[in-house]
């Protein structure tokens, strides 16, 4: 989809932090893919998060990619979200995600209302709740790429939310899966699923062959979580059982994989990204 010539093309701000290095991923390649390819539509330009709400005037809407996690920066970027509430600029994802862009507590929220998550609870009081397991994970609720996560065993749980006090840590049992698998979303529209044979090897993924059950799982948190529009990642894992549980829902910046499907879906997925972009600046 490209401006006709002469036509004003919209200005896109990409929100990305091309030095960020993550375990198994490289951010910048993946954002610098993008950005070639969105340059058919827009004129683009790139600025780390912490210069995104002085430059955030300029430009008809800001898509906030691989910027990597706010704890790093989070007084730039409640900056840059007031600022574009008072432009009314439109963010791509939009301001008002309920998953991981609000911080983890929607997995408490999910867990006591039954959705197939893994089992979360975040007060001492509740810890009756959780199933028995040989050992516990425990994570800050505004973590992220697995900041401050750690696995204790079951005496030493409650005492770890005591001295972090109420509120401020989640607590969920190690579970014993089979796999990991993720499902990727622009709008409510299904775009490719992948998954990580190997439990110890989180980023090394294949293509997963999404069946009804699976999509209709996926599909349950897009809907819960109620965006407009924007790109999503339902996060799971395929317990021995053989059920899927929830893992988390990354609605903020989510990693997209793209160098591991083939050229027919990659081009598929920047496609309907770019028909997604073009209808805010309408």
């Amino acid at each position: 989809m490209t401006a006709p010539a002469g036509a004003r093309r919209p200005a896109l701000l990409l929100v990305t932090d091309l030095a960020y290095e993550a375990r198994g991923r490289r951010y910048c390649d993946e954002d610098i893919f993008l950005a070639s390819r969105l340059r058919e539509a827009f004129d683009v330009a790139l600025c780390h998060p912490r210069d995104a709400a002085a430059l955030l005037d300029r430009f008809d809407l800001a898509l906030v990619r691989n910027s990597g996690p706010v704890l790093h920066y989070q007084e730039a970027y409640d900056a840059f979200r007031a600022r574009a509430l008072e432009l009314g600029v439109p963010v791509y994802n939009p301001l008002d995600g309920r998953g991981d862009m609000a911080g983890k507590q929607y997995l408490v929220e999910l867990s006591r209302a039954g959705f197939p998550v893994i089992p979360t609870v975040d007060r001492a009081a509740d810890l009756g709740l959780l199933p028995e397991a040989g050992a516990y994970a425990v994570k800050p609720k505004l973590g992220a790429d697995s900041v401050g996560l750690r696995f204790v065993g079951g005496a030493e749980v409650a005492g770890a939310l005591e001295r972090e006090g109420e509120g401020v840590l989640l607590v969920q049992p190690r579970v014993d899966f089979r796999y990991e698998v993720s499902f990727y979303f622009v709008d409510h529209d299904f775009q490719y699923a992948l998954y990580a044979p190997d439990p110890e090897r989180r980023w090394v993924l294949e293509p997963y062959a999404a069946d009804a059950a699976d999509l209709a799982f996926a599909r349950r948190f897009i809907e819960w979580n109620a965006l407009d529009h924007g790109i999503q990642r339902v996060d799971a894992c395929r317990t021995q059982e053989g059920e899927l549980l929830l893992v988390e829902l990354e609605d903020l910046n989510p990693y997209l994989s793209l160098d591991r499907v083939d050229e027919g879906v990659r081009e598929a997925f920047v496609a309907r990204l770019k028909t997604s972009l073009t209808a805010l600046t309408g």
